[in-house]
């Protein structure tokens, strides 16, 4: 049968390892997915849904999350709404937004080479990298200090390397002294952030 004349409605659900299936559902329950499916027995396993997005989550005895290299593209139409209501789910639950170590929320940002996103990173070290389904405007490449704050978010945000996103932003600024204030103030909020997230913790 030829994929012309099959009905779609596929459904891709990835299957994300953690450490402690009890930790992993809280998070995505601070997040505002909803448990539909979990057992313990023969293995820890669970499926969590949030709209049409679903995830199952497999927990495996001695896993580190800081090993972990699962990653899940997402695309949403509603990317800030989105974001705002995990930032609102974490805060009610954690007391704060994480957003450096694991688990941890970043901001939505342009990145380079691909459209505005944001990423969760899960108590079991899995990246959720979500975008904006449909926004064309994003794909337009900036230029000048514009295009310097998008490749250090390539590094420090899709990478996770805040100390080369830090470099990135540094020689930017030099380079264009007289950007625009509008972006000057965006690479120096987020070298701020950048710097925030590299800090040891308390």
């Amino acid at each position: 049968m030829g994929h012309s004349e099959t009905v779609p409605g596929e459904r891709t659900h990835p299957i994300l390892p953690c450490a402690d299936l009890d930790q992993a559902l809280n998070f995505y329950n601070a997040l505002g997915f909803a448990v539909t499916y979990q057992q313990r027995r023969p293995n820890p396993y669970a499926v969590v849904e949030l709209d049409d997005m679903v995830i199952h989550l497999s927990g495996l005895d001695g896993f580190d999350a800081a090993t972990s290299y699962a990653s899940v593209i997402i695309t949403v139409p509603q990317l800030e709404q989105l974001h705002e209501s995990f930032k609102e789910g974490l805060r009610s639950s954690y007391g704060k937004v994480p957003i450096k170590g694991i688990p941890r929320l970043l901001q939505p940002r342009r990145k380079a080479g691909t459209p505005t996103g944001f990423s969760v990173v899960d108590v079991g070290g899995n990246w959720l990298r979500f975008f904006s389904t449909g926004a064309p405007g994003d794909e337009i490449p900036r230029t000048g200090l514009g295009r310097v704050i998008d490749v250090a978010a390539r590094q420090g945000d899709a990478r996770g390397d805040e100390a080369r996103a830090t470099a990135v932003l540094d020689a930017g600024l030099l380079r264009y002294p007289h950007a625009p204030a509008a972006e000057r103030d965006e690479a120096l909020a987020y070298r701020a952030e950048l710097e925030e997230r590299a800090a040891p913790s308390p």
